[in-house]
């Protein structure tokens, strides 16, 4: 049996870098809280890093850029700390302090052991997929993202994967560019994941975001892994195959809307054999004091609640065993 973790989004900078990570009489763990053992008797532990880890650059357009966001490089004890085996960078904040802090993010990843992907010095090197060794085989991670056009790499600039999409999914030449690289990753591994920083902060799931979920799925991606928005989304089994929508946030300083309650999420947890995914393990955790812990029993009938419904649009049934959701993937 395999199991492979995922988390949405995770903002180290901020509040989250000047409370935590630059306070030296914090350890690295206390980031993770009761969640930590969890992280760390999984196989395989994947985030999608929405910040830049550096000391390098300086905030990219100001004027017209809302949040810039940069954690710095002590960030990468706290992930080392929770055996974090790799981060996808296709998203609209690791280009915050400009291609210098993202270069220097890069190397700095790549000194400390953790595989990343979406974003690169090139087009080939954001497109390279994070290869991940685990019992029975390979797993491959590519990533991709519709947020900021102006990110977007080229043969000879840095940047991020940056998609266009319609109803009926990817449009050319981004189609034919992800093609590729889903398909280079399927030679190199036996379960080929797409990361997707994609879509709104709010609301469901719109067409475009289901055509493009469909459409990876068709080219050969076996699971969908999607974030941005900033509470987990709805679940569907497409021929197969999951397509978790959003995975919501994970770790960040954001303002709580009481009614969303976007300080609640879970952490995903892929079992099942190399090949396939066919269960996915639902573990309720929050946000708090710029960490993330274990959601008591309040927050667990919150998250039980709004996650069943989001799921019965799609025709997903989410189970409950304790204090876990599950879903079996069919």
């Amino acid at each position: 049996m395999v199991q492979i973790a995922l988390t949405g989004d995770v903002m180290l900078g901020r509040l989250v870098d000047q409370s935590v990570i630059q306070n030296r009489s914090v350890r690295p763990e206390a980031l993770w809280g009761d969640v930590l053992p969890l992280m760390r008797a999984a196989d395989c532990r994947l985030i999608n890093l929405e910040c830049v880890i550096s000391s390098q650059g300086e905030e990219w357009h100001p004027a017209t850029k809302a949040f810039h966001f940069r954690a710095s490089p002590r960030a990468l004890e706290f992930l080392q700390v929770a055996k974090i085996d790799g981060v996808t960078l296709a998203n609209n904040h690791v280009l915050d302090y400009g291609a210098e802090a993202l270069t220097d993010c890069l190397a700095r990843l790549d000194r400390s052991g953790i595989k990343r992907t979406g974003a690169g010095a090139t087009l080939e090197e954001a497109l390279t997929p994070a290869l991940f060794e685990v019992p029975e085989g390979c797993v491959a991670v590519v990533a991709l993202t519709d947020n900021e056009p102006d990110w977007d790499v080229t043969k000879t600039t840095p940047g991020i994967n940056y998609v266009v999409y319609h109803d009926r999914g990817l449009v050319e030449p981004y189609r034919s560019r992800m093609a590729q690289a889903v398909a280079y990753a399927g030679r190199q591994a036996d379960l080929v994941i797409v990361s997707a920083h994609v879509g709104p902060n709010w609301g469901t799931p719109s067409r475009g975001m289901q055509g493009l979920a469909h459409d990876l799925i068709d080219l050969g991606a076996d699971l969908y892994w999607g974030h941005s928005n900033h509470t987990p989304q709805g679940i569907e089994c497409y021929k197969g195959k999951a397509i978790l929508y959003s995975t919501g946030d994970f770790m960040d300083d954001y303002w709580v809307d009481q009614d969303e309650r976007n300080d609640l999420s879970f952490l995903f947890m892929l079992e099942g054999e190399a090949k396939r995914s066919s269960r996915i393990s639902l573990y309720p955790v929050r946000i708090e004091n710029f960490s993330v812990r274990l959601a008591d029993e309040q927050e667990w009938q919150f998250l039980q609640r709004t996650m069943q419904a989001k799921c019965k649009v799609f025709g997903t049934t989410m189970d409950v065993e304790g204090q876990v959701g599950t879903i079996t993937v069919k």
